[in-house]
């Protein structure tokens, strides 16, 4: 495939999915915002299928061996970069996703968010290149200084291959997770809308009981 056809799909793709994002207003922050909040669960709902769906999808890849896998080094930067990734999704209001598209619609709040994400990766650039190249040219050996870049923790493998499980095994257990978390939350949705049914029947006999009061008399 040319470089030309491989951009075209590429736009093609992003402008469909880029749509969808638009017109659905889904969003990993308002799953998690309006859950906790609001009790509504619209978008946590899209957010638990979309994982479900990307795990056992994943994880199948993962155990035929196809693709290229990642190396996933998780330390205490992966905390801390959850934390304060989640604090700036709050204040902007948005996930990385919806920022793009709210300044694709003209919200500037949204293209200071941008912005100051740009700015972030940058320093985290600088922060990378000088622990994966130290400045001493004696030093310049190529290799990464994982230890520096993950706070003290290297080289962690996946359960695939410290345990000798296939990964899709692992992918349906948290999607079965995932699924029960799904349940849970349409029960959930089926006992509130049962209570509003019923503050709403006894708000009407309510209405109604005091509208024949008077007429009684």
């Amino acid at each position: 495939m040319t470089p030309v056809a491989e951009c075209a799909i590429a736009f093609v793709f992003g402008s469909v999915v880029g749509l969808l994002m638009q017109r659905s207003r889904f969003c990993n922050t308002a799953a998690l915002r309006d859950a906790i909040m609001f009790k509504t669960y619209r978008n946590t709902k899209a957010m638990l299928v979309a994982m479900m769906i990307l795990t056992v999808g994943f994880t199948g890849f993962m155990t035929l061996g196809a693709g290229h896998p990642l190396q996933f080094d998780v330390g205490l930067n992966t905390f801390a970069g959850l934390f304060l990734f989640g604090v700036g999704m709050v204040l902007a209001g948005a996930c990385t996703v919806s920022t793009w598209v709210k300044a694709g619609e003209g919200n500037l709040g949204a293209v200071w968010a941008l912005l100051f994400t740009f700015v972030g990766m940058f320093l985290f650039s600088l922060a990378w290149s000088w622990n994966w190249w130290p400045p001493a040219p004696a030093s310049m050996t190529g290799e990464p200084n994982l230890r520096a870049l993950q706070f003290g923790f290297a080289n962690a493998g996946t359960l695939q291959e410290k345990l000798g499980v296939p990964a899709i095994v692992f992918g349906l257990v948290q999607a079965a997770v995932l699924f029960a978390i799904y349940r849970a939350i349409l029960r959930r949705e089926r006992a509130q809308q049962a209570h509003h049914e019923r503050h709403r029947e006894e708000a009407a006999r309510e209405a109604g009981g005091g509208n024949q009061g008077p007429a009684a008399g």
